[in-house]
């Protein structure tokens, strides 16, 4: 017991200085890259995969309409259920918007498990522009967004653009809590990763591309049984010799969960994503963990002035952290107070995802190979 309170000692220490690390880093995000002049305004489809009557859905939707954008943007929804709560949401939208470009898809044709690339193959074939745009149904934007996001892909040797993006948590705990693990563990974590040239991910928030690197990619066919598609599609980029840029705006990113059971479940999904995406650096990310890492030390080696101040260095650390995310992104609401007992949740759902790999996903079951594709479990199972 007393080597495992001398490990865990090192590991908080660690997990700290890596924290500070990253407030840092935050602090300086974004500070000296230039922003892009829009020389050419392309027109652009933009591409909304939705599942269910999300809060705040309609909201979300309508930021994507009503961009100041002097080109052509076409925006199309897709559904693949004539019975989809979110139906009503979406027809509601568009007889709020008569006179723009809006196209609702409703197609329940399967391609491959995934069911969010069979909604963009179903969307497809009314996309008229040569930049394509998608982005989750979850996500909100300002006015400038799509100006800003096709500044990014005009760059040179770009393929990709995707953002980064906040959360926001809506009406239950569940909700906030969630956007919480965004805040504090999800975003400066991708900081770190950019900062120290470690990653370029690519973010269902936003992915913009032309249609011909599209095409180069072997279009959204190329992942329909890819659990991690965001993932594999800025991979695929990259293998062609192009950059995934990654702007310093950030978009945002609704949290709707209404339930314990839904939460964990979501996150327990997304840690096995990233957990397959990069096994070394997630099982690394045990360190960052502190606040219940220091709990865990307390418990094994009792109240003694050495542990108790490990505690106090983990919480001093993970809200210093907090505080220059929200001051840095000039994002307000955030449940300081909750910030504790989202830690130990997101240790335990650590600790979870190396359980058998299955995830739960829109209602299905899927058995996770180990190369990152997907099968379908029949409930009987």
């Amino acid at each position: 017991m007393q080597m495992l309170g001398q490990i865990l000692e090192i590991l908080i220490v660690v997990g700290c200085a890596y924290w500070l690390m990253a407030a840092w880093l935050v602090s300086r995000y974004g500070g000296a890259r230039t922003v892009p002049l829009v020389t050419t305004y392309p027109s652009v489809t933009i591409l909304k995969p939705l599942y269910g009557a999300e809060p705040n859905l309609a909201a979300n939707l309508t930021s994507f309409i009503q961009q100041d954008y002097p080109a052509p943007i076409q925006v199309i929804f897709g559904v693949q259920s004539q019975f989809d709560k979110a139906l009503p949401i979406v027809r509601s939208v568009m007889d709020a918007f008569p006179n723009r470009d809006l196209t609702l898809v409703v197609n329940s044709q399967r391609h491959g498990e995934n069911p969010k690339i069979s909604n963009l193959i179903n969307m497809m074939p009314q996309a008229r522009s040569d930049i394509i745009l998608i982005a989750d149904s979850d996500i909100g934007v300002d006015a400038a967004y799509v100006s800003r996001v096709v500044a990014e892909l005009d760059r040179p040797n770009v393929g990709a653009v995707t953002c980064a993006y906040y959360g926001a948590g809506y009406g239950a705990l569940w909700s906030r809590l969630m956007a919480l693990a965004i805040d504090s563990h999800f975003l400066p974590n991708v900081v770190v990763g950019l900062a120290l040239k470690l990653a370029t991910p690519c973010f269902g928030a936003t992915i913009a591309l032309k249609r011909e690197t599209l095409e180069m990619l072997g279009g959204f066919q190329a992942f329909t049984d890819v659990l991690a598609d965001d993932y594999a599609i800025g991979e695929a980029v990259r293998r062609l010799g192009r950059q995934v840029i990654i702007p310093a705006f950030l978009v945002g990113h609704t949290c709707s969960h209404a339930s314990f059971v839904e939460l964990v479940a979501h996150e327990i999904r997304w840690a096995k994503t990233i957990a397959n995406v990069d096994r070394a650096g997630f099982l690394g990310t045990g360190i960052t963990h502190v606040i219940p890492l220091s709990l865990t030390a307390l418990a094994i080696g009792g109240a003694t002035e050495r542990a108790a101040l490990l505690v106090a260095a983990s919480l001093l650390c993970r809200y210093l952290l907090l505080w220059s995310v929200a001051r840095r992104f000039n994002l307000t609401g955030i449940a300081y107070w909750l910030l504790p007992v989202r830690d130990c949740l997101s240790f335990c759902v650590y600790l979870a995802s190396f359980l058998p790999f299955e995830v739960r996903w829109k209602g299905d079951r899927f058995l996770v190979k180990m190369d990152g594709t997907m099968a379908r479990r029949p409930e009987s199972e």
